[in-house]
């Protein structure tokens, strides 16, 4: 039973395009607003990430997974894309995209447990 299904998509969103503004602001400028949140790890950080938007979006829209799967990875590989041109003059690293994957597979895991939770609970 879910109270407020359209807070989770808006969650989703919203993490979504914090998740992009931090992985496509250059280095620099993330240093000029004094940006260092996240884990040490820089594949700790891709994994948390795209788990929180798995489990978010895996609760906003329960019967559309593959698509968030999808989405979610065309996402993380767009973002290592774009993190190699000049323009943004960040690190291409294919391991970071597999993070992402990782945390996508923890983020599912964990939704497909709250979501089997809820309706035991009926």
């Amino acid at each position: 039973m879910r109270f407020y299904p359209a807070a989770e998509r808006i969650a989703f969103f919203g993490t979504l395009i914090a998740v992009l503004a931090l992985a496509l602001l250059p280095i620099p400028r993330l240093e000029e607003y004094g940006i260092d949140i996240g884990f040490r790890s820089d594949k700790l950080n891709h994994a948390g990430a795209f788990a929180v938007m798995t489990f978010l979006g895996g609760l906003g829209w329960p019967d559309r997974k593959t698509r968030l799967i999808v989405f979610l990875a065309m996402v993380g590989a767009a973002i290592e894309v774009l993190q190699g041109t000049t323009l943004i003059r960040r690190d291409l690293d294919v391991f970071d995209w597999v993070a992402d994957c990782a945390g996508i597979a923890c983020g599912l895991v964990a939704v497909i447990c709250v979501n089997w939770i809820l309706r035991r609970r009926g």
